[in-house]
């Protein structure tokens, strides 16, 4: 599971930049949308629209764009109709990746994906290709800052998670993909401050590169979630740490 943990620790550190917050809130607009549109628009009946809300909440997303969001999603305001789709492929070494993405172009999205993996030197594959690879689960994140980290690991495991990783400024707390509120709402209660929660494709098993093809995936899945229709990214990388430094000094 460390390869999530060091991906989600680059994305810690770089911070959501004011040029890319517009970004993130149209994907969490998407998401609420499909999630609406899926089950619903009453959270307390919609599971993955309350994820979709509580992770909009996190991010800072105001309550009228989230409202917005609900109403497009159940057809009180207008808006093209959005395709969910999962893509695979490989990258540097041979490293599996997956795109989740919602589009309201399917063509010109895969498009827009395999360019990137053939520009970073990897390749879009067939469906099923490393699908294999990666189990959906629940991660909560935590800024440790003035917290006990191995404290906190104790109280996730009591929670009901199934594993913990910590780094350097942060703790990810794994678990199952329906117990990811359970979780959440039992370490909120001791007042422990959660920065996100999400559902994500998370490796069975991890890869290691050399410093070179480490530095292109890290830019290849950057590109990916680049994109505006790109929802999440996962990789079976573990990435090490003087390797996630150097990409971070260099952006």
């Amino acid at each position: 599971m460390s390869g999530h943990s060091k991906w989600s620790s680059i994305k810690h550190q770089k911070g959501v930049a004011d040029a890319r917050r517009g970004q993130l809130f149209t994907k969490l607009t998407r998401e609420i949308i499909v999630a609406v549109r899926e089950g619903g628009a009453s959270p307390e009946t919609n599971f993955r629209l309350r994820l979709a809300i509580q992770k909009a909440r996190d991010s800072s997303m105001p309550s009228d764009n989230i409202e917005r969001a609900i109403k497009r999603g159940s057809g009180e305001l207008g808006g093209a109709t959005l395709t969910e789709m999962t893509l695979e492929g490989y990258g540097p070494g041979g490293v599996a990746i997956m795109v989740r993405a919602l589009s309201d172009n399917r063509n010109r999205t895969i498009q827009d994906v395999r360019n990137i993996f053939t520009r970073g030197g990897g390749s879009l594959g067939e469906s099923g290709c490393v699908a294999w690879i990666f189990d959906l689960k629940g991660i909560i994140t935590v800024s440790t800052g003035e917290l006990d980290a191995e404290e906190l690991s104790l109280q996730a495991i009591d929670a009901g998670a199934e594993d913990v990783v910590t780094g350097s400024d942060y703790v990810d707390i794994y678990t199952k993909p329906d117990e990811l509120e359970m979780v959440r709402k039992a370490l909120e209660a001791q007042k422990v401050p959660i920065a996100s929660a999400e559902q994500s494709l998370i490796a069975k098993t991890t890869l290691k590169l050399e410093e070179k093809e480490a530095l292109q995936t890290l830019k290849l899945l950057d590109k990916l979630e680049g994109l505006d229709e790109v929802q999440q990214v996962s990789s079976n990388v573990d990435f090490d740490d003087d390797v996630v430094e150097k990409y971070n000094s260099a952006g």
